[in-house]
């Protein structure tokens, strides 16, 4: 069954303009009645590094979850922000993003990697206590523009880490549009062959122009987990201060459809969501 996970939450969080919390609420409201897997709808970090979305508990409060097949997913970058999260039963999924990049992995969540794998030990300790599932994104997942060391043997040995930990999904991200249909086509059934009792996907930044091979080499490699976001809104700011967009959901639908999947999506609701995504994001243009 293939997964689409909408990414609203990587959408805003570069934003420099503030996105009014009603607004945001609104459109990720629309959202969940399109009928995605999964809605990544906010973050539980630092006001001060995420300003965009400071206000994920008052958002989280005007969602309506009575009639969507939908799950929540929030992303947190320290144990703080695990608990914090878990004091809200509407969230299913709790994100971590864990680099190859002990430079990226500084910038993003102010921890190395040695010290993040703890991070990921409590992280499955407490979802297992709280009935939640956590979600480990191997950021650089496919290549690292620091400098550090980055090789597909160095990937598999971070992912066997979080495995034998307990992760039980793994999004490879592409956190700066770095990957290539080639190295996809390697690393992604590579690593489902090792680990065949993962859920693996695809966390994919990309200019307009290369997001479609990426996409086919992702599929054709047995990928049916797909992060992307509206119109293609979105980037990681702790990355880079030039944003490589995500890979936008209409070019995800489109391709998939092309593929005879069935989605089970609404796609009235999807148009409204489109229609409406102008308000959210036309003063940041």
């Amino acid at each position: 069954m293939i997964k689409i996970i909408e990414c609203p939450r990587d959408a805003m969080q570069g934003l420099h303009d503030f996105i009014p919390t009603d607004i945001k609420a609104e459109y990720i409201n629309l959202l969940l009645k399109v009928g995605f897997d999964t809605i990544d709808f906010g973050s539980f970090v630092s006001p001060k590094a995420i300003p965009q979305l400071k206000d994920t508990v008052e958002v989280l409060e005007q969602l309506d979850l009575h009639s969507t097949p939908t799950k929540l997913l929030a992303i947190v970058a320290n144990i703080r922000g695990v608990e914090n999260a878990l004091l809200h039963p509407q969230i299913n999924y709790l994100g971590f993003p864990f680099s190859v990049s002990e430079t990226f992995q500084q910038r993003n969540t102010n921890s190395g990697i040695k010290q993040s794998l703890h991070t990921v030990d409590e992280l499955i300790r407490l979802c297992c206590i709280h009935q939640k599932t956590a979600v480990v994104y191997l950021s650089m997942g496919f290549g690292n523009p620091y400098g550090d060391a980055w090789s597909h043997e160095i990937v598999e040995e971070l992912a066997e880490e979080l495995v034998n930990r307990g992760v039980k999904i793994i999004s490879l991200a592409d956190t700066t549009g770095v990957s290539t249909p080639e190295n996809i086509n390697y690393l992604f059934p590579h690593l489902v062959k090792r680990f065949s009792d993962v859920e693996f996907g695809v966390h994919l930044h990309s200019t307009s122009a290369s997001w479609k091979e990426k996409i086919e080499a992702a599929y054709l490699s047995g990928c049916k987990r797909f992060d992307s976001a509206l119109k293609g809104y979105g980037g990681c700011p702790m990355a880079s201060d030039n944003l490589t967009g995500n890979i936008a959901t209409e070019n995800i639908i489109s391709f998939l459809e092309s593929k005879n999947e069935i989605l089970n999506l609404d796609m009235d609701k999807w148009h409204e969501a489109m229609e409406f995504s102008e308000e959210v994001f036309q003063q940041n243009k």
